[in-house]
């Protein structure tokens, strides 16, 4: 069955689905080496990785296994980069959540902004009573949105990612249904990101 991926809209950000177009500002986001620097794979190299990521989240939206939108500053349609939660599985209720913000977003609160819209969206429609989030044990400012956002601390998993040579180990964090508080728009123009906006939502392709 599938699952249609939202438009939303926040005080400052469009969350959208992707279209082909997008496929550029997406290249120019998963192939600088700063922004990938905590992440679970190298920078693209290939153009058409970004061709391949929007079909994957096409194939997500028709299979009814996640949901990935772009990100875009509401007032003049600027790509900021994308937020999305993948691995939906209906019986167990449960979901992970991943974003991505090119370094112009980075320090002003969009991942917490487009996050919160996601979440509520996704608390909302779907029957959904867990989400999940890793992040690299060195990207403290994840860390610092994910618990914004509500999430809790779950656990350490050691070594569990090998990116070029480099051993890192990722934080596991949950939120749950029943501890999931709603944020006022006040809470989330108050609660800037810092200098790293992405957590890791595995093997994207």
């Amino acid at each position: 069955m599938g699952l249609p991926t939202p438009t939303l809209s926040t005080r400052r950000l469009t969350l959208r689905p992707f279209v082909d177009t997008d496929a550029g500002a997406l290249f120019t986001l998963h192939s600088d080496a700063l922004v990938l620097r905590y992440w679970d794979s190298p920078p693209w190299t290939e153009p058409s990785r970004a061709e391949h990521f929007i079909a994957v989240c096409r194939r997500m939206a028709d299979e009814g296994t996640g949901a990935r939108v772009a990100i875009e500053a509401a007032g003049d349609g600027t790509f900021l980069g994308w937020c999305g939660l993948s691995s939906w599985n209906p019986e167990f209720r449960s979901a992970s959540l991943g974003y991505c913000l090119n370094r112009s977003a980075w320090g002003h609160g969009h991942a917490t902004e487009a996050a919160f819209a996601l979440l509520r969206w996704a608390f909302d429609t779907l029957d959904l009573n867990r989400v999940q989030a890793e992040a690299d044990t060195r990207n403290l400012a994840s860390r610092r949105v994910l618990e914004k956002l509500g999430f809790v601390q779950e656990g350490t998993l050691r070594e569990d990612c090998v990116v070029d040579g480099d051993v890192s180990d990722s934080w596991v964090f949950g939120l749950l249904r029943r501890e999931w508080r709603p944020l006022g728009s006040g809470d989330v123009e108050r609660a800037p990101g810092r200098r790293t906006d992405r957590v890791r939502a595995h093997r994207d392709g």
